[in-house]
């Protein structure tokens, strides 16, 4: 007996591809055997060793009593997978289409969310460690996920990367930036407080912003900021005078979310 034969013709992650398998002369397939299966979809997150080991005791049942719902079901069950197409082909094929679901951020220790801020749970976390950040309250994922993309683009805008957004129980926000440089911004008016430092950090100098550990701008009229080892010291009398200047021409808006402090 030859046994349940699989043959690899070919994987192309992330732009697409198909793989199959052949199997021959097996006498664990009833009637007819299913000599073909043909696999298609962008793979990025589902190996081939895994599909092989949820489909290979349905193939084995043979073209006729292979039970379709049931593979369709067991590519499911399979992390990061959004949906799949499976139906016989004539005389002795399977086709399975698959789609895979795109995460975007992390959530938490453990788990991802799609452009959506549906929960997903990976086999390994730590192949998404380059993904960004979110931690926050069960049952905020959808809320705080549009709140980070706002964040995103501001920043982006400063040409500064996001890297960790997070939201306590008490609703304060606290982000951290691809540069390190982490931003307490409080739970009254967490966006006028970051806008608020953005616009003199125009003033003081991106030279002067990189030499920055950490930033708190819960303050009303101003900010604390902790300064890396040997740090030049910046005339703040003078970015208070160009700050006033700015705030007499541009007003910034009043946005704020949250109930106080924190």
């Amino acid at each position: 007996m030859s046994g349940f034969k699989f043959i690899v013709f070919s994987l192309l992650l992330f732009v697409g591809g198909w793989y199959g398998w052949r199997h021959f002369n097996s006498q664990d397939a009833i009637s007819k055997p299913i000599r073909y299966v043909k696999i298609e979809g962008a793979f990025q997150y589902t190996s081939k060793d895994k599909l092989k080991e949820v489909l290979t005791p349905e193939m084995k049942r043979g073209f006729y009593h292979a039970d379709m719902d049931a593979i369709h079901h067991q590519i499911m069950s399979l992390p990061l997978v959004e949906k799949a197409d499976v139906k016989r082909v004539w005389p002795d094929a399977v086709h399975i289409k698959i789609t895979e679901q795109k995460p975007i951020v992390r959530w938490g220790d453990n788990a991802l969310l799609n452009k959506q801020g549906d929960v997903l749970v990976p086999d390994n976390i730590a192949d998404f460690k380059n993904l960004p950040l979110i931690t926050g309250p069960n049952g905020q994922e959808k809320k705080l996920l549009e709140i980070m993309k706002g964040v995103y683009i501001v920043l982006k805008d400063k040409s500064m990367q996001l890297a960790e957004f997070h939201v306590n129980d008490r609703r304060a926000w606290r982000i951290k930036l691809a540069s390190g440089l982490e931003m307490q911004l409080g739970g009254k008016a967490p966006l006028e407080n970051m806008q608020r430092f953005l616009k003199t950090m125009d003033l003081i100098g991106k030279a002067q912003v990189e030499m920055m550990v950490s930033v708190d701008t819960r303050y009303p009229n101003g900010y604390a900021v902790t300064w890396k080892p040997d740090t030049p010291e910046i005339d703040w009398k003078a970015v208070a005078e160009q700050n006033k200047i700015l705030e007499k021409t541009n007003p910034a808006p009043r946005v704020g979310t949250g109930n106080d402090n924190t």
